[in-house]
């Protein structure tokens, strides 16, 4: 569980985030959604350390990140683990070399540990058999899914996804969140994606938190959005004609 408590922060006159108050559960799917410059990608930096809030707390569990100290800070890193927007894949490095990686930085894994831990997450992800091959040999699709693969390596607690299906056709999309979802439950992870589809939304959006101009405008799960009531979320998820097509539909029925 991660609690992000009174987060603002801003750029000098730029107010992005304003009094931000939420829990991200473990062992489900959390997605934080919103409009290009809500606050989404700015929040996300938040909870990994990579930006400073100007004020707030956030807790991993019952531990105040910001009040680690860098041996401290490691140790929760170790047990964090991320899938980058656009894989970032090492292009020089085989697929088992890039899933390796994170056990060649922080382990004392033996060679054979390292080769077993990357071949059960190959296969998790139902890669087996592509270990020599390169990043630029293998689809978008599959670059994903090495991607999970090495985000899992180290066995995390919390898993960050930004914009995990970026670039992927909606069959892919789809596949990549289902696998998402499962090992989060299968783990116990505490999943946070940061995402635009909404189709991820309406599909494993367990906890879904949307932020509107710096601000939280709604929480809830896929199940209220359409009983909620809400104007706010609604418009937002059933923004184009062919999706509050469906909604009407589904209303319908």
């Amino acid at each position: 569980m991660i609690r992000v408590e009174n987060i603002y922060k801003h750029f000098g006159e730029l107010k992005v985030l304003n009094d931000i108050n939420v829990q991200f559960d473990k062992g489900k799917t959390n997605l934080i959604i919103g409009r290009s410059g809500a606050g989404k990608t700015v929040l996300l930096k938040i909870l990994i350390g990579l930006i400073v809030p100007n004020s707030g707390r956030v807790f991993y569990e019952d531990t105040d990140f910001y009040a680690l100290n860098k041996k401290q800070v490691r140790k929760i890193r170790m047990e964090v683990g991320m899938l980058f927007q656009a894989s970032a894949l090492f292009d020089s490095l085989t697929v088992e070399e890039n899933i390796r990686f994170p056990l060649d930085m922080f382990t004392n894994f033996t060679l054979k540990e390292k080769k077993d831990r990357v071949n059960y997450c190959l296969e998790r992800v139902n890669l087996e058999g592509v270990n020599d091959k390169y990043p630029s040999e293998i689809s978008g699709g599959m670059q994903k899914r090495v991607g999970i693969a090495r985000a899992i390596v180290m066995n995390p607690k919390y898993l960050f996804c930004d914009e995990p299906n970026s670039g992927l056709d909606p069959k892919t999309s789809i596949l990549i969140d289902k696998l998402i979802q499962e090992i989060t439950r299968e783990n116990d992870i505490t999943t946070i994606i940061n995402t635009h589809d909404m189709n991820s939304v309406m599909e494993i959006g367990e906890n879904i938190i949307l932020l509107q101009d710096g601000y939280l405008a709604w929480q809830g799960s896929n199940r209220d959005v359409l009983n909620s009531g809400s104007e706010t979320i609604q418009n937002f998820i059933f923004a184009s004609p062919f999706l509050q097509r469906l909604k009407d539909l589904a209303i319908k029925s």
